[in-house]
């Protein structure tokens, strides 16, 4: 009886585990797909470097960089982010077909930021640059 018992439970459990893997390989099935589905998308910018040259502080500075999605899939930037407060960064929140353009424009208040200046923006997206940055740099002189 005991002998029959322990059959039962192993039976049980082989059903319970099987039914876990499936349901596992289902879910990563789905993330494998949703992957490739992300990848193929590649943002490459005109100009990824803008020096303003010299300004007076207090001078508001702003440049507008485009991008161009080079790739196969469509790119969204989930995240652009200055390296100071006084960068303020807007961009295109609707995903950029393959061969379409984003914008990404970017407002530096050189209020109390006297000297040399290189502020960079990071940028973050599903294309297979997932990570990538621009540069705003140039001179502030004092008032």
């Amino acid at each position: 009886m005991n002998i029959l018992k322990s059959f039962f439970v192993c039976g049980l459990l082989a059903i319970l585990i099987s039914c876990g893997n499936s349901g596992n390989k289902e879910e990563q099935s789905t993330a494998t797909l949703a992957n490739e589905a992300a990848k193929g998308g590649q943002i490459e910018f005109a100009e990824s470097v803008f020096d303003f040259g010299q300004v007076k502080e207090g001078e508001v500075v702003e440049h507008e960089y485009t991008y161009t999605n080079t790739g196969t899939a469509p790119v969204i930037l989930s995240q652009v982010s200055a390296s100071c407060g006084c960068t303020t960064p807007s961009y295109t929140q609707t995903p950029v077909l393959p061969g379409k353009s984003g914008e990404i424009k970017v407002s530096f208040d050189s209020n109390g930021q006297v000297g040399t200046q290189q502020k960079i923006v990071t940028i973050v997206s599903n294309a297979d640059n997932r990570v990538t940055t621009i540069q705003l740099k140039g001179e502030v002189l004092p008032k």
